[in-house]
Order: C-alpha cells, then sequence, then structure tokens
C-alpha cells in the first residue's frame, strides 16, 4: 500500500510540474471590476499562460477584485499570486505610505511589468453645471471605493486642494463597475476614474445618458505631477467616448503586474515568456494594448524590484 501511495503521489506531482519544469499548481491574477481593463487584461495573459499548460504545469485564472490597493494587499498576504495596480499603488505600497502605512512597507513586492497609460478622467453629467475642474466643488462626486487606486488618486487631489468629503454635496463610494449606472440614474453628477482608454464603464455611462469629459491640467496638475512622480500628463483622444469630440488634457499612471518575492522565478518566467512570445496578439485583445512596446514594459512605471523570473526572461531576450 505504501508503495501504491508513493506512485500516486509521483502521478500527482508529475502533472503539477509540468514534464520536468520546476513551475507548479494553479495561479490566480486579481483584476478589477469586469467593466474595465483590467480584467480583460488579466484574462489575456491566463489565457496565453494556459496555452501551453500542458508543457510548463501552470494553470491561471483571474479573479474579479476591488482593485489596485486590494490587489496589493491580497499578493501580501498570498490570498492572491499576482495583481494588476497603478504604478503609484506599486510605489506606495512597496514604501507602506498612504493606504499602506499601517501594513508597513511591501519589502517583497515585485514587479512582472507595466502595461497600458491609465488617464484621469473626470466624467461628469451634461447637465451638472460642470465646466472646469474648480466646479466639483459642492457636486456629487464619485471618489471611489475605499482601498482602490481610483480613491487613492482621489485623496491625493483633495488633499493638494485641502479638500475633504464635505468639500462634496456627496462623497460618493461607488465601485466602478456600478459608478456609470450611478452617474445616469442622476444619483452622481461627476466621477474621477483612473482607466486604460477606451474603458467599458465610462463607455457604457457615454452610451445610457449626456455626458462629457473635463480636462485637469494648468498649474496645479504641472505641480501634482512635480511632487508625485508616479504620475505623467496624458491626453484622451477626442473621439474616444460619445459627447467628447477634442482632445482631453489630463494626467494619470501606468498599470502594472506585480507579484511577491515568494512566488517560484519558473512561474513568473513562463507567465512573462506567454505575453511576449505572443506580442502580436495580446496587444490585440484590447484597443489598451494597442500602442505597447516591449522595451517600455519592462522599464517605464516599476518602481518594485523585477522578480528574479522576469529577469531571467528579459536577460535571457536583451531586453534588460
Amino acid at each position: 500500500m505504501r508503495r501504491i501511495g508513493v506512485i500516486l503521489l509521483a502521478a500527482v506531482l508529475s502533472v503539477f510540474m509540468g514534464n520536468g519544469t520546476d513551475a507548479a499548481g494553479l495561479i490566480t491574477i486579481g483584476t478589477g471590476g469586469v467593466t474595465g481593463v483590467y480584467y480583460p487584461a488579466g484574462g489575456t495573459i491566463c489565457r496565453l499562460v494556459n496555452r501551453d499548460r500542458q508543457l510548463h504545469g501552470i494553470r491561471c485564472s483571474v479573479e474579479s477584485t476591488d482593485g489596485s490597493t486590494y490587489n496589493a494587499d491580497a499578493v501580501r498576504t498570498g490570498e492572491l499570486d499576482m495583481g494588476l495596480t497603478q504604478s503609484d499603488t506599486q510605489s506606495n505600497a512597496l514604501q507602506g505610505k498612504l493606504d499602506f502605512a499601517d501594513s508597513g512597507p511591501f519589502k517583497d513586492l515585485r514587479a512582472v511589468f507595466s502595461l497600458h497609460n491609465e488617464p484621469l478622467h473626470l466624467l461628469v453629467r451634461a447637465d451638472a453645471g460642470i465646466a472646469t475642474f474648480m466646479d466639483v466643488i459642492g457636486k456629487r462626486v464619485n471618489i471611489g471605493n475605499p482601498r482602490s487606486g481610483q480613491r487613492g488618486t482621489v485623496e491625493l487631489i483633495m488633499g493638494m486642494h485641502g479638500w475633504t468629503p464635505q468639500t462634496f454635496s456627496l462623497a460618493g463610494e461607488f465601485k466602478s463597475a456600478d459608478q456609470s449606472q450611478a452617474l445616469c440614474d442622476n444619483k452622481l453628477d461627476a466621477v474621477f476614474f483612473t482607466a486604460g482608454i477606451p474603458n467599458g464603464s465610462i463607455m457604457e455611462a457615454a452610451r445610457l445618458c449626456a455626458t462629457r469629459i473635463i480636462a485637469m491640467n494648468g498649474p496645479w496638475v504641472d505641480a501634482f505631477v512635480a511632487k508625485n512622480p508616479e504620475y505623467a500628463k496624458a491626453v484622451i483622444p477626442g473621439g474616444t467616448y460619445r459627447g467628447t469630440d477634442r482632445d482631453v488634457e489630463t494626467f494619470g499612471t501606468r498599470a502594472t503586474l506585480v507579484t511577491s518575492s515568494r512566488l517560484e522565478p519558473a512561474v513568473v518566467y513562463q507567465t512573462v515568456k506567454a505575453v511576449f512570445e505572443n506580442f502580436e496578439e495580446f496587444t490585440r485583445m484590447h484597443p489598451a494594448f494597442a500602442g505597447l512596446k516591449k522595451e517600455e514594459m519592462v522599464r517605464v512605471g516599476l518602481t518594485a524590484p523585477l522578480h528574479d523570473g522576469a529577469l531571467r526572461y528579459y536577460r535571457e531576450t536583451g531586453l534588460r
């Protein structure tokens, strides 16, 4: 019986180890709301990884979550193996700042690669009487659900201007999947949302009701970007969303994929390989990925050290 047990254990291990590789098992990537860009990004990564799971023994799945901050925390605790986060969230988690002040620096945080730019959208109802950024004072504004990257960015903006939730007649905490409907149901006047473009949630709002996107530019943005180098100026092209025909100046972050140093190097190596060796296919999976460049993905927006498995692939292919 003992011999049979040993044989069965060896058979199970051979399935998970993928015929001799040192990668094993199921990995889960935390994303965001199903109407955002993080969810299809995670799904595309997993689809490419799973294509060769018979060779490397890794099976990848995605989980819809509350977003960036949640994902970084869940990677820290081991609830998630990888997570998509904004570049500013990655930096704050590594240093133990803002939302991560209580938990302290996440010293085991590791970067895998960055993805698309994420401009900050200020989407407003056309009838809300909001023509400029400062017009949001006294309005019903969604600042985002707690522990989301959206909320973290808005709190930085509020802090710069000396605002509090009481600055608005309502400081909403709607999740990204719910805010468009709330806007069009006239429960909100405005929504702040950091997202890759085009974003499904914002497209939905523009389809359901009359909306427009308000520019964020000028001296205060210059000062904000100078103080917070995780952010950079950006432009939302005119015509991206119904009701916004001209280019809109704003600023934003970059989406990144992160993990922990605890995750086996072979798993991270195979994940990176799946994306980078099917790169053209990957970039076709969502309009936000169309302008991606490998050389930027391994350098831009990454404040945490690269994971050893990712660095191995980049060195083998001359990207680092």
